[in-house]
């Protein structure tokens, strides 16, 4: 299966859009300019509408899963058509900003569904940050961002370090702001317009792993204290108390309450 933009589809039509394309399944062949890179799963690349696009799929399409982002040329803090540099080139996700971009395309469909429309807006402006600095920084053109972005980025790279973090019992703002050289007081500062706190959103998001292990049949030969201190509870009266200060219950009953009722679905 094969798709193609020609020189004469461009000269009808331009919306002068890019394309970030995150592939699932299927790999895939990208030519554009002067880039040719075969892309397999979890690989990323950008092309453009601007120029001539080849593209092959290797299987003939038969497991398509792809993730496209469009992104406005008018949005991208790149002057001059900067970005064209990197048209059909391979960018890899497996570290700093690209990894959050890729981690970011591959939740994107289904946070997007999950969200109303002031949310999907938040959405798509993280997202056009995280791509700028991908680009920017592939590019070596750091400095052209503006600070918005550099922020959003930023606030973006230490919620990724939370999340991977979650089960330290030592994980503090203190040792969150020295990881990514920061102040302490900086690192307030960028969760002053978000819902919680940096340790609200610390012991939020523990307490959510936590219930969903406590809920999960799989994990029932596990303890409650072992599941909480997988998550970064190692007093188990305090995670009791935040616990059912959260769920209006104790885990013990939202535990039993939760397996009974997936067990009694599956007797159904």
């Amino acid at each position: 299966m094969t798709a193609r933009r020609s020189a004469a589809q461009i000269r009808r039509s331009d919306p002068e859009v890019y394309y970030l394309v995150l592939v699932h399944g299927t790999p895939i062949r990208l030519e554009q300019e002067r880039g040719v890179v075969c892309l397999g799963p979890g690989d990323m690349a950008l092309f453009s509408t601007s120029h001539p696009l080849a593209c092959d799929f290797l299987d003939r399409g038969r497991q398509i899963r792809l993730t496209l982002m469009r992104l406005s040329r008018s949005l991208l803090p790149l002057a001059g058509g900067k970005a064209d540099r990197l048209l059909a080139e391979p960018l890899s996700t497996r570290a700093g900003s690209a990894r959050l971009l890729g981690s970011y395309l591959a939740g994107l469909p289904d946070a997007a569904r999950e969200s109303g429309p002031q949310e999907r807006a938040r959405l798509g402006r993280i997202g056009v940050d995280l791509a700028a600095a991908v680009l920017a920084g592939r590019l070596g053109a750091q400095g052209s961002l503006p600070a918005e972005s550099r922020t959003s980025v930023l606030l973006a790279r230490v919620n990724a370090f939370i999340d991977d973090h979650l089960g330290d019992p030592e994980l503090r703002p203190a040792a969150i702001a020295a990881h990514h050289h920061i102040s302490v007081r900086t690192l307030h500062l960028l969760f002053r317009d978000e819902p919680d706190t940096v340790a609200a959103t610390i012991r939020r998001r523990r307490l959510e792993r936590c219930h969903a292990d406590l809920t999960d049949p799989h994990q029932r030969r596990r303890t409650i204290t072992e599941i909480a201190a997988r998550w970064g509870f190692n007093r188990p009266a305090d995670f009791s108390r935040v616990f059912r200060n959260a769920y209006g219950l104790p885990p013990n009953e939202a535990r039993a309450l939760a397996l009974d009722a997936k067990d009694s679905c599956a007797d159904c």
